[in-house]
């Protein structure tokens, strides 16, 4: 077993016992379970050469020895299926899918495997940190007067992708716990600890939907960042898995340029209603609403009703209420679940619905929209024009985000499911 920090900047040896040089890093090439070391980093006067690993003869904590007294003193050039262990990989982060955060690697373990040298996995502990600064030693003494253990924590380089191929992060892939099985809050915690150009590495690794949950939960200019630094098409596509409010403020925050070309690329309808809600004023009922609601007929049986419920397999943002508009699209009643199962299925929805819905107005206040919310107890209110007509709805979470400060309103857990866009 060896660590990376006890072979750098040992000496480099020939196979008379010369000094050569000191051991400036180690290449591994990626692709296997374990990558095998492919070759040695050698600083000789002032500059790097690389000598193949056939060449070693022994690596260990005393430096390296060579096979041959000639070496190829051409300028080291590295081949792109590797990668460099101290250059690429030592104080790097990487993102611990099953601790929910972003470690720094602290040193590497290599290990023989077959008869060869192997990364074998990767030291973020406090060991790692005390090795390289030379402590280890002393610090375990230490440790051991006192009765404490030094923390050591591994992780093995088979659960470890990178996240770029440059490797300027690195993904920690727990088995059966991928990043998109993670909550989208823990998700975007993790994200937002990342370099900007580590979080597209990430996102890339998720599908859609998973990539709309998770930049649905992250700081406004952390989803500025993500959706103008992804391929336009890849960015339109997320936007059409979010909730048209959430993309609505999203798409207004990005520049001219990266708006119009992403709205160019949603679905037609998709983009119409993100445009037509980016036309509110942010600070009123339609700039908060969402247009993913369940709207039916006022003339429609309970039973009818419910099969057009399974029909549309909504996806609304909230289906615990179902309103109920006449021909000319006015809301007229509202129905709760509850009603609409327990009535015999014969029954035309507009003899029980309430008839006398709160809604309020697509320009009322934030603090309208939270006072009707509280007074009536609500999970969302609809949202209507001045002729009555429904334009969408504004949940209790969405009710909720409106009076806190602007860091907490993103990290505010969503009551209702993402999803796609619903039946109007």
């Amino acid at each position: 077993m060896l660590y990376l920090s006890q072979a750098i900047g040992r000496p480099v040896r020939d196979q008379d016992g010369e000094a050569i040089g000191t051991v400036a890093d180690l290449l591994v090439a990626i692709g296997d379970r374990y990558p095998p070391v492919t070759g040695i980093v050698v600083k000789t006067n002032g500059r790097e050469i690389f000598l193949h690993w056939q060449s070693v003869t022994s690596l260990d904590a005393g430096g390296a020895t060579l096979g041959t007294s000639a070496i190829d003193i051409t300028k080291f050039q590295q081949r792109p299926n590797e990668i460099r262990l101290k250059l690429d990989l030592m104080d790097r982060q990487i993102v611990d899918i099953d601790g929910r955060k972003v470690v720094r690697v602290n040193d590497l373990r290599l290990d023989e495997v077959e008869g060869a040298l192997h990364l074998v996995a990767v030291d973020v502990g406090t060991s790692g940190l005390l090795r390289r600064l030379g402590m280890e030693g002393p610090w375990r003494t230490i440790a051991r007067g006192l009765h404490r253990d030094i923390p050591e924590r591994y992780i093995d380089w088979e659960d470890v992708d990178p996240v770029e191929r440059t490797i300027a992060s690195v993904k920690l892939r727990v088995p059966h716990k991928g990043l998109a099985e993670l909550h989208p809050a823990d998700l975007a915690t993790i994200i937002d600890q990342l370099s900007r150009s580590d979080r597209v590495g990430v996102i890339a690794a998720l599908d859609d939907e998973a990539a709309a949950d998770a930049i649905g939960e992250m700081e406004p200019e952390t989803q500025v960042d993500i959706l103008e630094d992804l391929e336009p098409g890849r960015a339109a596509d997320i936007l059409e898995e979010m909730d048209p409010d959430e993309a609505a403020d999203l798409v207004a925050d990005l520049s001219e340029e990266s708006r119009d070309e992403i709205l160019g690329l949603m679905e037609k309808d998709e983009a119409d209603e993100v445009q037509e809600l980016m036309t509110y004023d942010e600070e009123t009922a339609g700039g908060i609403m969402t247009t993913e609601y369940v709207c039916v007929p006022a003339t429609l049986t309970a039973a009818q009703t419910i099969d057009r419920l399974r029909e549309l397999e909504p996806t609304a943002e909230t289906i615990y209420y179902v309103y109920v508009t006449d021909v000319e699209d006015r809301l007229v009643g509202v129905l709760s679940l509850r009603d609409l199962i327990v009535a015999k299925p014969n029954t035309i929805i507009s003899t029980f619905m309430y008839d006398e819905p709160v809604a309020v107005h697509t320009g009322a206040s934030q603090e309208e929209v939270t006072d009707v919310v509280a007074r009536y107890n609500l999970l969302a209110v609809p949202v209507v024009d001045e002729e009555g007509r429904m334009e969408g709805i504004v949940t209790v979470d969405d009710a909720i985000d409106t009076l806190l400060p602007q860091p907490s309103k993103r990290r505010m857990p969503h009551l209702f499911s993402r999803s796609g866009s619903g039946d109007r």
